[in-house]
């Protein structure tokens, strides 16, 4: 059976004369002998070509946009720090330094070396009062904790050592009057700058506190039977905080002094200047003693009122801790009962109290009260303003 060729070059002459169909040119071929029907389908040349030219601009406007967006991506990489930079840049400073330092080291040896030349004897001097200090306090504290077995030879030698030093000091420097400034008075110096100030303020401050530590010494000699070790506990307490708020106060003329210097300028700014820097200074030591004030009155409180931690036991609750102190592992004496049902020696458990507010055993608290220094020591601080 073979196709009928004329027809489907009518259906290709009707398709051509309407215009509102597709048009479709093309030529269609008939072959008789295999029966094959070919259609070549084309459009429009001009269509095709702008198809095409439309295909091809795309990916070249995405591929020109796509390197535009890189292109400016790579410009803020490459004006952003890298890290590695700022590592080296770093590292070549502090290298720098170390071969500044290098260079400099031996000018800056011969400076210290003149400088402590020039300042040798208040060096030696600030030397010998720490190291004092250092070793009175110690040894107190140690007295302090032996209790009954205590040296007297021992506290008699730190009295004396302390009162020959303060003595020592005060005579060697006589011509500056330095003890003026233990009461409130200025020391006989013509004209005082700012490291005299601190020399003079330093030296007093050391003073009272070798003043206060003898003090202590001298309770510590107190036979027990006069006074016990819980109430010595309460006076060293007192004598620390009554040292502190001394010491406070000492430097006030001294630096008062030094501020209204400023009106020596003989001219309006300059006794301006001095009269605002020293009425600065009182109000700001006026509010550090009212801001003090409240501990204060607490020690005095604890002081007077002598809290106590428990109550006397009885023979039947020592016995119920085999009347064995659990602090000193000794027998007891005097025994208290604390409030968590625990029995301790009156002076073990009176030492534990001074650093400790919870019971040695339960860890339940049972002192709330200020229970600083009562061991025997004697604060660091230097008292320089």
């Amino acid at each position: 059976m073979q196709p009928n060729c004329a027809h489907l070059h009518s259906i290709q002459g009707s398709s051509d004369d309407s215009s509102s169909s597709p048009r479709l040119s093309g030529e269609g071929s008939c072959h008789p002998s295999t029966g094959d029907v070919r259609i070549q389908l084309s459009s429009s040349v001009g269509e095709s070509r702008e198809n095409a030219t439309s295909r091809a601009s795309r990916p070249g406007s995405q591929s020109r946009s796509h390197g535009h967006a890189h292109g400016e991506a790579g410009g803020l990489e490459d004006n952003a720090p890298d890290p590695e930079e700022q590592g080296g840049s770093s590292l070549s400073e502090l290298r720098y330094l170390l071969q500044w330092l290098h260079k400099s080291l031996p000018y800056l040896l011969i400076l210290c070396v003149k400088l402590i030349m020039q300042h040798v004897t208040g060096i030696s001097l600030g030397i010998g009062l720490l190291t004092t200090y250092a070793y009175a306090n110690k040894s107190i504290v140690n007295q302090v904790f032996l209790r009954e077995r205590c040296s007297k030879l021992q506290c008699t030698w730190l009295l004396l050592y302390l009162a020959g030093s303060s003595l020592l000091l005060y005579y060697t420097f006589h011509s500056q009057s330095l003890y003026h400034s233990l009461i409130f008075l200025s020391p006989t110096v013509d004209f005082m700058n700012f490291w005299e100030v601190l020399w003079i303020v330093g030296v007093t401050d050391f003073i009272l506190k070798f003043l206060f530590m003898g003090l202590k010494c001298f309770i510590l000699l107190v036979p027990s039977f006069i006074m016990s070790f819980k109430s010595k506990g309460y006076w060293y307490m007192l004598l620390e905080e009554l040292c502190q708020y001394y010491r406070m106060f000492v430097p006030i003329p001294v630096w008062f002094r030094y501020l209204i210097a400023y009106g020596e300028l003989d001219t309006a700014l300059g006794w301006t200047l001095g009269i605002l820097l020293g009425l600065l200074y009182l109000i700001l030591k006026l509010l550090s003693f009212f801001g003090q004030w409240r501990n204060f009155r607490q020690v005095l409180r604890i002081f007077f009122t002598r809290p106590h931690y428990g109550v006397p036991a009885s023979k039947r609750q020592c016995s119920e801790s085999d009347d064995i102190c659990p602090i000193c592992q000794a027998e007891f004496q005097k025994p208290i009962l604390l409030i968590c049902q625990h029995t301790f020696c009156e002076e073990c458990i009176s030492l534990w109290f001074n650093r400790e507010k919870t019971c040695p055993l339960c860890r339940t608290v049972i002192s709330d009260h200020v229970n600083k220094w009562k061991d025997g020591a004697t604060s660091m601080h230097l008292q320089i303003f």
